[in-house]
């Protein structure tokens, strides 16, 4: 998925929610941060921006998320698109955690080669709300990545950044 189809996909979701969701809930929530990712294999990192959107289908069972992150490391770029499935769990009125699977689209650009390949990727998700109105908030998302081209290979990441409630 090119970073255009990205953002269809994140248009679509926003339209959708409204038919799914609760008036309580907001419509969206914009993740917009950074993100570090650690390869298993070669034991390199590189790092980028992250930006994503979350909608609730079924309240308290289902959250839907894409994202993308371009990535940059030695040698290349790499864009990087996931859309996930993800159970959210709220632990307080200002915190909530989601544990989450889906499937990741790759495209590296590297030594002059384009390779695309899809990935599975599990990602545990902790949103903090510091007020009450959940306008603002920060995020922390680890996750595991599993790449299903040849070498298979395995890398940990984590990004981090603000929430944004779309009411």
């Amino acid at each position: 998925m090119t970073p255009r189809g990205f953002f269809l996909v994140a248009i679509l979701l926003l339209c959708a929610s409204p038919v799914f969701g609760e008036e309580s809930e907001p419509s969206a929530i914009l993740e917009l941060g950074g993100a570090s990712e650690f390869s298993l294999k070669t034991h390199t990192a590189s790092f980028g921006p992250s930006f994503g959107a979350e909608i609730t289908p079924i309240e308290d069972w289902l959250e839907l998320e894409a994202s993308v992150s371009p990535m940059f490391g030695p040698g290349g770029t790499e864009w990087q698109t996931d859309f996930l499935f993800k159970k959210p769990f709220t632990l307080s009125d200002q915190v909530e955690f989601m544990a989450g699977v889906g499937p990741e689209w790759d495209h590296t650009v590297a030594g002059g080669r384009t390779t695309d390949s899809m990935s599975a990727e599990a990602a545990l998700d902790f949103m903090f709300w510091p007020e009450r109105e959940r306008r603002f908030g920060w995020y922390l998302e680890p996750s595991y990545g599993y790449s299903f081209r040849a070498g298979h290979e395995q890398s940990l990441a984590v990004s981090a950044g603000l929430l944004i409630s779309i009411p």
